[in-house]
């Protein structure tokens, strides 16, 4: 390739060009640009790249490689555990594909194409199905938003000491754990897991007791939940964690707010959650984001690392305009000296997620909920008559239920082996997370699982756990 010709895929790439930006910028050459990074970091030898392949070459092999992928669209799919599939209306795909959100980058006057209304919708639909009315803008995962919440905690108490309970997802648990910093860090605050009933799959009330203190600056549970279960203690935990003078922080699922009570009705001050399951797709993995909710008041507000939307009136009667709020203590007023460091990556999803809200309301949350919620315990029923086979928590549970296997002989992994040969991805198996639940996978079942569909399953499994002869 000449000097004179631009990358295939930079055709700002010329340099002409280069020369025409390094002039504006004012300096000689591009290695003037990476001064700042010592000469031992940088790499000297060529990168050992592949051929540089034609566009029609790379598509093909693009192609090939993602053929190799076992999708959802392809075979049945039980598994969920922290990415969930739901239907997601057509409306929400043609809305967040629009050029107005497409081209909203941040930080660009021009890139307000309605957007900051779009956002102040997001927060405010969210709100009312969370009976809060105080709602961030989304951070990238449900795990990023429960470390925050902890760490807003932690500076609205003075404490450096958080209980979490122990039935949460390792990968969450892990996000958390990153975001209460490393114990040499001087702000580092310590995690203390909270033990959970195997019987029951709820929160063992005598050692959160035993735990909390006035040491403490929150106690975080979720309902539903990891393992499916519905948390009936949720006031009990909340009067316990007030007592010490620690702020209850509660995670939850937003599509279960059609039938389930929020947590702001048992006591939560602070409530967590993913907004994945409102209109977006799974994305091999993506997809996801999280929110943080609270009461309205000023020891929470300035705390938030998240940006805010707030609504006004105009000099034109009856008109609105939309803008950022607490901008100053955020990441992007003050940097690396914000409450907390966040990013927009998920701005786009909140678009996404205004879109469900808004063509469900609160009879389509209504509706689905309660579609989920029977077709689960339909699922559950059925697999607990096989052979071998048990339901661990079978009652209290949503969305998603824990499936003992010990009985059959068989490993979960070689369950999961044998359904995958019929087109079938089989539950998460929990064997090396929770050793203590034995041979177990969590099964999830949501609205897009027809009757034909589970009894596909209960009869898949019936054969695959079946003793051989």
């Amino acid at each position: 390739m000449s000097n004179s010709t631009a990358h295939p895929y930079m055709a700002n790439s010329v340099p002409a060009l280069q020369q025409e930006m390094l002039d504006a910028i004012g300096v000689p050459t591009i290695a003037e640009l990476f001064q700042q990074i010592p000469t031992d970091h940088r790499t000297t030898r060529k990168l050992d790249l592949p051929p540089t392949l034609g566009e029609a070459e790379l598509r093909r092999h693009l192609v090939n490689t993602l053929a190799k992928n076992r999708t959802c669209e392809q075979n049945l799919n039980f598994l969920g555990a922290g990415l969930w599939q739901h239907h997601v209306p057509a409306a929400c795909d043609e809305v967040v594909r629009r050029n107005e959100w497409l081209t909203s980058v941040f930080g660009e006057p021009s890139s307000d194409h309605g957007r900051n209304q779009a956002w102040f919708e997001f927060c405010s639909q969210l709100g009312e199905l969370l009976k809060l009315d105080l709602v961030g803008l989304p951070v990238r995962s449900w795990g990023s938003a429960a470390g925050h919440a902890l760490r807003m905690a932690a500076r609205i108490t003075q404490r450096t000491e958080v209980a979490v309970v122990r039935a949460i997802d390792p990968e969450r648990l892990s996000v958390i754990r990153n975001y209460c910093e490393p114990t040499e860090m001087e702000s580092h605050i310590a995690v203390r897991l909270i033990d959970y009933d195997p019987a029951s799959g709820l929160i063992d009330l005598d050692d959160l007791r035993a735990a909390v203190g006035e040491h403490i600056a929150a106690v975080y549970f979720e309902t539903p939940s990891y393992l499916g279960v519905i948390e009936q203690q949720g006031a009990e935990i909340a009067a316990i964690a007030r007592a010490v003078g620690a702020e209850t922080i509660v995670g939850v699922d937003p599509i279960s707010l059609g039938i389930l009570s929020s947590p702001v009705d048992f006591g939560a001050d602070i409530v967590v959650g993913t907004i994945q399951p409102l209109g977006i797709h799974m994305h091999t993995g993506g997809g996801v984001g999280g929110f943080i909710a609270s009461r309205d008041e000023d020891r929470y507000a300035h705390q938030y690392p998240t940006l805010f939307i707030s609504i006004a009136e105009t000099t034109k009667p009856g008109e609105y305009g939309f803008g950022l709020s607490l901008f100053e203590q955020s990441s992007y007023g003050l940097r690396d000296k914000g409450n907390d460091w966040t990013g927009h990556s998920v701005y786009m999803w909140a678009i996404a997620a205004t879109t469900y809200m808004a063509l469900m309301g609160p009879q389509g949350f209504e509706d689905v909920g309660g579609a989920i919620l029977q077709r689960a315990h339909y699922a559950a029923q059925l697999l607990s008559e096989i052979e071998g086979v048990r339901v661990s928590f079978p009652s209290g549970f949503f969305k998603e239920f824990v499936i003992n296997f010990d009985n059959t002989g068989k490993t979960v992994e070689q369950i999961n082996n044998a359904l995958l040969n019929i087109g079938i991805f089989g539950g998460k198996d929990l064997t090396r997370d929770f050793p203590e639940l034995g041979a177990s996978a969590l099964y999830c079942v949501t609205e897009i699982h027809t009757k034909a569909d589970i009894d596909r399953l209960v009869g898949a499994l019936r054969e695959v756990t079946a003793n051989e002869h």
